[in-house]
């Protein structure tokens, strides 16, 4: 079989990640148990998952620097990519200082995190057309929303005049461009994203005028279902709602529509579990497996992740995905 690249457009950030008994409530300060830098970015994160379960990926993106040449951080997470096995033809350097990430995780493995830009901001839709070839040539495209906007759209017209298939993960959640929506082939948004997208009240009924970024984490899994609906309404193909512990609701652009059963898992960091879940899911789908399949492995890629702490340190290998299934 011959293998396309997946090409991921998206951020490269330094995560710097302190742990804590609990997430802080606003206002207040706590005290840290350890803290640690990790590689991270969405965009990296899928881009490395990718690379691990073994089918060719290339990276289009920003990284900080002067004159050319990266910043201290830009050139680890250059030298770390490509060490993994991430194509870096397509990354560029920017006069900004390298995007970066704070992450609070607790105990329980429930994180919170803000994001600093910085050169990810400087992914504009001119650099992207420069990456256009890479682009047309991909068997997917994945793309996140921690880069401009208007980029996204960009990328999206894109892989649509060339029929290439866009998976969208659009987090962290913010107002879309409805002439996006038609030309996702998969939006894979977590629960809160999906109810921010959908206009989820909170009474748990579906509204126009709904108060946005409210959570389904007290709402049934048939919430799940209608709010894919919903997003397919506005147009996208297909969608898959992570719903973390619970598994995940997928619904395809053929009227399939069911529940993906999650894996047991001790979570210590669940950070870039939605971005394993993403790599896995597209790496599945393009070695030809049905959209449940891919998710079941893509599932499964996730369990794995939440159980080791770090973004791109704890993405799985094939061979631990496949262990992870025969398992059950």
């Amino acid at each position: 079989m011959t293998k396309r690249p997946i090409v991921v457009v998206g951020s490269i950030n330094m995560d710097l990640v302190v742990r804590a008994a609990r997430i802080p409530a606003a206002g207040e300060t706590r005290l840290g148990s350890g803290f640690a830098m990790h590689a991270g970015g969405k965009g990296a994160n899928q881009a490395v998952a990718v690379a691990r379960l073994g089918w060719p990926v290339e990276m289009v993106g920003m990284l900080g620097g002067v004159s050319g040449n990266p910043d201290a951080m830009g050139a680890a997470l250059h030298a770390h990519l490509a060490s993994e096995g991430v194509g870096m033809g397509g990354v560029g350097i920017a006069e900004a200082a390298t995007g970066v990430a704070l992450i609070t995780v607790a105990d329980g493995g429930e994180n919170t995190i803000v994001v600093a830009q910085g050169a990810n901001a400087m992914l504009t839709p001119e650099r992207v057309e420069a990456e256009a070839a890479r682009l047309r040539g991909a068997g997917m495209v994945l793309a996140q929303l921690e880069i401009p906007l208007e980029t996204v759209l960009r990328v999206a017209e894109i892989c649509a005049e060339a029929r290439v298939p866009l998976m969208l993960d659009p987090a962290p959640a913010r107002a879309l461009p409805e002439p996006l929506f038609p030309l996702v082939t998969w939006m894979t948004p977590n629960e809160t994203e999906a109810a921010f997208y959908a206009g989820l009240g909170r009474d748990g009924a579906l509204h126009d005028s709904a108060p946005r970024g409210c959570a389904l984490r007290d709402t049934a899994l048939l919430d799940a279902g209608a709010i894919a609906a919903t997003l397919q309404g506005r147009g996208v193909a297909g969608v898959v709602v992570k719903l973390g512990e619970r598994g995940a609701f997928l619904a395809d652009g053929e009227g399939y529509a069911a529940r993906v059963e999650p894996f047991a898992a001790e979570a210590v960091d669940t950070t870039a579990a939605g971005d394993a879940f993403n790599a896995a899911f597209a790496v599945g789908l393009l070695e030809g497996h049905s959209a449940m399949e891919a998710a079941r492995f893509a599932a499964a890629a996730a369990a794995v992740s939440v159980t080791r702490a770090g973004a791109q340190e704890s993405m799985a290998t094939r061979d631990e995905v496949m262990r992870r299934m025969a398992a059950g």
